[in-house]
């Protein structure tokens, strides 16, 4: 049974990040908190190497686990974190960055000598049309939001977790994925420090929602949801966590609508749809080659 709702507990899990960044962000500065989320990443890592008797990777592998870790958590929390900070919606920062597999698509039509199915291309032209219907439709930002620097933060965001999912799927083929987090989370811990010390001052309120937000992030999403993709990979069912990716937005843009209000015209939900369908169509194709 398990096996069987994995995917859909680990994509449930991946959801409420964002969430939990809103949470937390009103108490600590978006790199900030991605720092101190980083530390206490790395104590578990070493806790979970030790309990599971996993290696860690040292030299070439350490160094790629490292840059691949710049892109995937500083890049691309520090993107995502970023934009929800200056008011974003949740729901429209999940949306824009989990259109990365058609980003990843175009990328490789254009770069290499994959070509894609009609249902793919069928899935693109879906998911411009979705997309655009959210970002033109009427969702809740707070007043005086700088959208374009929202737009700028998330879209960078998308780019850092395409380039970075590339550069590990090339790179990283055979690392040990608990050793490689460890490293990940190092890079992105070093790169973030000075960053959350010159802009932030490293200031936190430590209150119980940031604290809950905080022990969440780690303990849930960085721990939990980890091991949860090494139970796949075991039983085989890894490659079942791309056919329900799609479903990311729109369970993220229910939970900022739950908890924060965050409203969005029928035109919005319909877009919403639209791009879920148009990932779907992507990566179903691609897991059937």
């Amino acid at each position: 049974m398990l096996k069987t709702w994995a995917p859909f507990f680990f994509v449930l899990l991946w959801s409420t990040g964002f969430i939990g960044a809103k949470f937390g962000l009103p108490y600590a500065g978006p790199a900030t908190f991605l720092f101190v989320r980083m530390v206490f990443n790395i104590l578990m890592f070493i806790l979970l190497i030790a309990l599971l008797k996993s290696s860690y990777p040292t030299g070439r592998q350490a160094f790629h686990a490292m840059v691949s870790g710049l892109l995937i958590h500083a890049g691309y929390l520090g993107g995502v974190f970023a934009a929800i900070n200056v008011g974003m919606p949740t729901g429209l920062s999940s949306l824009i960055v989990g259109t990365q597999p058609l980003v990843t698509a175009v990328i490789l039509v254009t770069m290499t000598d994959e070509r894609l199915k009609k249902s793919q291309w069928l899935g693109l032209v879906i998911g411009v049309v979705g997309v655009a219907l959210v970002v033109q439709g009427k969702m809740t930002w707070p007043p005086g939001t700088d959208k374009t620097w929202a737009y700028v933060f998330v879209l960078s965001a998308l780019a850092c977790i395409t380039i970075g999912t590339l550069y590990q799927k090339k790179f990283c083929q055979g690392i040990d994925l608990v050793g490689c987090a460890f490293w990940q989370y190092v890079a992105s811990a070093v790169v973030l420090f000075p960053v959350a010390l010159l802009n932030e001052g490293l200031s936190v309120e430590w209150s119980g929602t940031f604290i809950l937000a905080l022990a969440w992030s780690v303990v849930i999403l960085s721990g939990v949801a980890v091991l949860l993709l090494l139970y796949m990979i075991k039983q085989g069912a890894a490659s079942k966590v791309t056919s329900v990716m799609y479903l990311v937005p729109p369970v993220t843009a229910f939970q900022g609508w739950l908890f924060f209000d965050e409203a969005f015209a029928l035109t919005g939900l319909l877009g919403f749809v639209l791009a879920s369908l148009s990932v779907y169509l992507v990566m179903k194709a691609k897991s059937s080659t």
